[in-house]
């Protein structure tokens, strides 16, 4: 009997592989929610014959000419059915039914869209292949918004450069554009009745976003010699709507208010607190022209934009002109708000009254929660994914967006291969590892999530290559996560899809990046063993890991890494990727200690800051070393007076190092400590000065550092405080991820 059980389960297990393999080899992306996949194939090479059923002369011609882009067509071609089934039953009308088999292919679907995305699950089966696998996928998405953002404001993108992301966002099931385009580095947006907006608040002597924050961040007129900008006329941002809804992509307009509004407020200062150019970045709320103002370009932008909702900010306001200023106190004290939260909340419900009235609804960044929501809004989370859950908590609407996962702007891989970036690290796998429904919702809740997005700010994006290069291959993943329900996602099964999309991506003329060539090391501690436990990974697919112990580089000859690590006191692992006998990239060498703090006390002289505590108060010595991201849940941070702890070894013991890392990463505003300082005590009272290390990095060394501060040597003691003196720059971080202690 338990031969027979076992040889069971071995066929199971052996069936479930071989249909993730099946399944990896269609290629689709995102992932289908439902395949069978047959014996047999079906002849393409000759391209397709299209008949169609139930469509509208409008509706035929359309879908016929988007095809004519991807697939040949011809009358000896296998037969494709393009069925409308408006009688059809079921969730969604974004759903379709695929067939292939030895007839030819069947897409069947509730409407036009669903038949749209029917047909490019077809495109990416067929492409550069002669045959297809018969198989039969049933599909619908999983969020009905499925969306990207694209800044073009710190530096502006051509309306070409747009249409080719639509086509790709299209290609892979993205159907929401959020287009960013006023800002404080540029007006983009043509407003017939404010025509300075375009004529000198598009424009600037720097031709990058970095170059005009260091100068001044002054405007000039658009005819002056050597000026950088753009705008889209209304008529341009009318055609890429068009362009967009062919492709069953909704374009969301974003006008920032009442922040972020300085290049309005250059123009136009009367609408300031203070009345001058260049001196605020917010909205005058007490000013009646204000909303005039407003009210006005939004009547300009709707007539534009036939979107359901329109994008208004709502980010990072600062209130200081609010609490000096006459008229908004005046606001404040007429309308019974309570502070400035509730009078940036009023513009805020005043607007979305001006929406409603117009059919339309408002759209804002979770700081639209603050001094009370508006009845009507809907929240996009970017602050981590407690605004959504408040919002949705209060019967509201909200599009997930953290930064954690769905910020493109962070380094996609180690730092010191990449382009300059804003900070932080999202490679791509934690990207697919993202679930935007939070578990703390219930599931009645959980319907108010709408869906999730994609951001791309470009600080540090300063052409629309690299822009490419940021956007590519991450938002294939963000697809995944946005159409396909986390049952049906795979890891191992996507790295081998996304590693094949990439030259089919290139060979269209996309920029993308490759994928990192260094071996990922995760690890975590095994209080049973007494060990760390290190793991491998890799974005490549296939390649081989192969590591070392003893401090000499991986060749050919070294072992493939199959199963994690065991650490028990110190040992430093380098790896490196490889494709049969010939290295890939660079080796990586991590070093791992489980040292002697670990599991001892903490004292915090100093707290950690709320928003940073990693693993709380054992974070610092719990043998978990933080990665290339600050937000990864193993650097704690701490601000203004930098950090102090005292570790409490237990007992008098001998101390030959003490050493800390640090980060410094300008963009967030992190900064190594400008020096560090470590004593001893024997009872916690008197402590003896040990040693004190000075940073060695300027603070305005750009990309993601790292810097170990420490001493080594010998002593006796119980007690350890080390102390970490900040930089002294205003609002600056010190984040430090372990103080390991032998």
């Amino acid at each position: 009997m338990n031969k027979y059980l076992i040889l069971s389960l071995f066929l199971i297990l052996f069936s479930c592989q071989q249909k993730n393999s099946e399944t990896a080899e269609l290629n689709l992306i995102p992932k289908p929610n439902k395949i069978e996949i047959g014996s047999g194939s079906l002849g393409v090479s000759q391209g397709f014959n299209v008949v169609t059923e139930n469509l509208e002369t409008k509706t035929e011609e359309n879908l016929l000419a988007l095809l004519k882009q991807s697939i040949t067509l011809s009358s000896s071609g296998k037969k494709l059915r393009l069925i409308l089934q408006p009688q059809a039953k079921t969730q969604s009308d974004e759903s379709y039914s695929l067939t292939v088999n030895r007839k030819g292919v069947e897409i069947s679907a509730l409407s036009e869209a669903g038949l749209f995305y029917g047909i490019q699950s077809l495109v990416q089966l067929s492409e550069n292949k002669t045959h297809i696998p018969y198989v039969k996928i049933e599909d619908e998405p999983r969020f009905g918004y499925r969306g990207l953002h694209i800044d073009a404001s710190r530096h502006f993108v051509s309306l070409d450069f747009l249409k080719k992301q639509i086509d790709l966002m299209a290609h892979y099931k993205l159907n929401r554009f959020h287009w960013h385009f006023t800002d404080g580095p540029g007006w983009r947006i043509e407003i017939k009745k404010y025509p300075e907006l375009t004529g000198i608040a598009a424009w600037r002597m720097e031709p990058t976003w970095k170059e005009w924050w260091n100068s001044g961040r002054k405007y000039v007129p658009e005819d002056t010699p050597g000026a950088y900008g753009g705008y889209y006329t209304q008529d341009e941002a009318r055609e890429l709507v068009r362009y967009a809804a062919e492709r069953h992509i909704t374009v969301i307009p974003e006008i920032e208010m009442p922040g972020h509004s300085e290049e309005v407020l250059a123009v136009y200062p009367h609408l300031s607190c203070t009345g001058k150019p260049y001196t605020s970045s917010e909205f005058c709320i007490g000013n009646e022209q204000t909303f005039e103002f407003l009210e006005n370009v939004l009547t300009e932008v709707i007539d534009i934009f036939p979107s359901e909702y329109i994008h208004v900010g709502g980010d990072e306001a600062s209130r200081e002109h609010w609490r000096k200023c006459p008229k908004c106190q005046a606001r404040i004290k007429t309308e019974g708000l309570k502070d400035e939260a509730e009078l940036q909340s009023y513009l805020i419900k005043r607007i979305e009254k001006f929406l409603n009235s117009k059919g339309r609804r408002l759209l804002g960044w979770d700081e639209i929660l603050d001094g009370g929501l508006a009845p009507n809004a809907t929240v996009m989370s970017w602050r981590g994914e407690q605004g959504g859950i408040d919002a949705v908590k209060s019967g509201h609407d909200a599009i997930m967006t953290p930064g954690e996962f769905c910020y493109f702007d962070s380094y996609q891989a180690n730092p010191g291969t990449q382009p300059e970036a804003i900070g932080g690290f999202l490679p791509i796998e934690k990207v697919y590892s993202y679930n935007p429904v939070p578990a703390v919702l219930l599931e009645e809740e959980s319907k108010h999530i709408l869906g999730v997005q994609a951001n791309h700010w470009a600080e540090y994006i300063p052409s629309e290559e690299h822009m490419e290069y940021m956007m590519y291959p991450r938002a294939l993943a963000l697809a995944e996560v946005a159409w396909t329900q986390p049952e049906n996602k795979s890891w191992k099964d996507f790295r081998l899809r996304v590693n094949n999309a990439i030259p089919q991506l290139q060979s269209k003329g996309y920029n993308t990046f490759t994928l990192s060539d260094e071996v990922s090391f995760s690890h975590d501690t095994d209080s049973a063993s007494n060990a760390i436990s290190v793991s491998l990974s890799t974005e490549k697919d296939p390649v081989e890991i192969r590591y070392t112990t003893d401090g000499s580089q991986p060749n050919a000859q070294s072992p493939v890494y199959t199963n994690p690590i065991q650490v028990k006191d110190s040992v430093t692992v380098t790896a490196q990727l490889f494709s049969g006998e010939k290295a890939i990239g660079t080796a990586i060498t991590r070093r791992f200690d489980y040292h002697n703090a670990i599991g001892k006390s903490v004292i915090y002289n100093i707290p950690v800051n709320p928003y940073y505590p990693a693993g709380g108060e054992k974070a610092l010595i719990n043998g978990l070393m933080g990665g290339l991201s600050h937000g990864d849940g193993r650097w704690q941070g701490f601000m203004t007076n930098g950090m102090d702890v005292t570790i409490d070894l237990g007992n008098l013991q001998s101390i030959s190092s003490v050493n800390a890392r640090f980060m410094q990463s300008i963009g967030p505003w992190i900064w190594f400590p400008k020096e560090v300082v470590i004593s001893l005590s024997d009872d916690n009272k008197t402590f003896t000065e040990l040693s004190r290390v000075k940073s060695t990095v300027s603070e305005k060394e750009p990309g993601t550092l790292f810097q170990n501060f420490g001493w080594q040597g010998t002593a006796n003691a119980r007690y350890i405080r080390y102390k970490a003196i900040p930089n002294g720059i205003k609002g600056g971080w010190v984040f430090v991820d372990e103080i390991v202690v032998w």
